[in-house]
């Protein structure tokens, strides 16, 4: 498999993951399980401004970009572990998780393998 191909395939991933991980946190804190006392669109906005700001980088498909977000989905794994932990909220967790580590992984080798073609390395 050329380095090309593999970047394609890894854009494929994180496109899908961002989307999942985008419908789950909307799903999750507007539709399942919104929170009781607080305005549950605030909680969501909160959750959802963090990564709908890096869906310009995600569509253009710079390495850059990609790498700043891997740091960024590091904070929001720590949120889904916690979540998993409790009761309540285990499967939702779990997803999350699931989705975050798919997300990360591919986001992370989209940068190293975009950014070997871009130096002209293949």
């Amino acid at each position: 498999m050329t380095l090309a191909q593999k970047a394609r395939y890894s854009r494929i991933v994180t496109l899908i993951s961002y989307t999942a991980l985008l419908l789950l946190l909307t799903a999750w804190y507007l539709v399942i399980a919104p929170a009781k006392g607080d305005n549950p669109w605030v909680i969501w906005l909160v959750h959802f401004l963090p990564l709908i700001a890096f869906i310009r980088v995600i569509v253009r498909g710079d390495a850059r970009g990609h790498a700043w977000l891997c740091f960024l989905l590091l904070f929001y794994f720590l949120g889904a572990v916690l979540a998993t932990l409790m009761p309540p909220t285990r499967w939702l967790g779990l997803t999350e998780s699931l989705l975050l580590g798919t997300l990360f992984t591919s986001a992370m080798m989209f940068a190293r393998w975009q950014s070997q073609l871009d130096r002209g390395l293949s």
